[in-house]
């Protein structure tokens, strides 16, 4: 299992890279919506309806709608705008949810709840790379490094649980040892792209730990559909929502952060 999760990332990781670095616009735009368009599909499962042609309906309706996001966004600037403010709203929701709530949503709301995941954040991620690829290869690097520290700190110090009944494999100790690393990558990354250097940091740091109640959202909404994995599209590591269920929150905010940074840096 470890080999075929190692290989899996290392296929995952090269197609990615070539993408964002090397791929015309137009290409890299077809795959985020075609990524889009799977999560899509696994999202009809999370939703209650896991049936051929459900998943086939809800992906429809999902790339539709992208679609017609991109292009109100050609001819509104600050459709973005709403769109990300929209998404920071639902993920302040799911903290909440998550926390203290935990009831189970009707089918329509699930499937609105997937549609302010998915669509906000495949807007965030094209208008990120348009900035320029590697701005979207830190937030990558933030995503990935905070599950990275996570995971080692939590199996060597994980005493506490963060919330044992949507993930009981998270601790605030694992929550801690990803931020550190977070930290570390920001610091990194922010020698070369010549930001104010503390408020780059403290947004890795927000985005990092938005990108943990992204996580335990589709931990919850997989616990409450009966499911271990949103789907087996990526051999070892579950499905696509399993990989970006991350970035689908950290995206939104990223933006938001990078627009302010950049404008006043500029």
């Amino acid at each position: 299992m470890l080999k075929q999760r190692v290989i899996t990332a290392l296929i995952v990781g090269a197609v990615a890279l070539a993408l964002i670095f090397f791929a015309p616009r137009g290409l890299f735009d077809l795959a985020m919506l075609g990524l889009m368009l799977l999560g899509a599909w696994e999202w009809s499962a999370l939703a209650g309806r896991p049936d051929r042609n459900s998943r086939l309906a809800l992906a429809v309706a999902f790339g539709l709608l992208a679609l017609a996001a991109g292009w109100l966004q050609g001819r509104e600037p600050r459709a973005l705008l709403i769109y990300c403010v929209a998404a920071l709203a639902w993920w302040v929701v799911s903290l909440a949810w998550i926390a203290s709530w935990r009831a189970e949503f009707s089918r329509p709301v699930k499937i609105l709840c997937g549609l302010v995941t998915l669509l906000p954040s495949l807007t965030a991620v094209v208008a990120i790379r348009g900035w320029s690829p590697w701005y979207l290869l830190v937030l990558l690097l933030v995503t990935s490094g905070a599950d990275i520290g996570a995971y080692f700190a939590g199996r060597t110090f994980g005493r506490h649980k963060l919330a044992p009944q949507v993930s009981p494999g998270k601790t605030w100790e694992g929550v801690a040892g990803g931020v550190g690393m977070v930290i570390l990558v920001a610091a990194i990354c922010d020698y070369w792209l010549k930001l104010p250097v503390l408020p780059f940091i403290a947004l890795c740091v927000c985005v990092a730990l938005l990108s943990v109640v992204g996580d335990l959202s589709e931990s919850l909404f997989k616990r409450q559909a009966g499911l271990k994995d949103s789907g087996n599209f990526f051999p070892g590591h579950g499905g696509v929502l399993d990989r970006v269920d991350s970035i689908t929150a950290a995206a939104s905010l990223y933006w938001l952060g990078m627009s302010w940074l950049l404008g006043g840096h500029s």
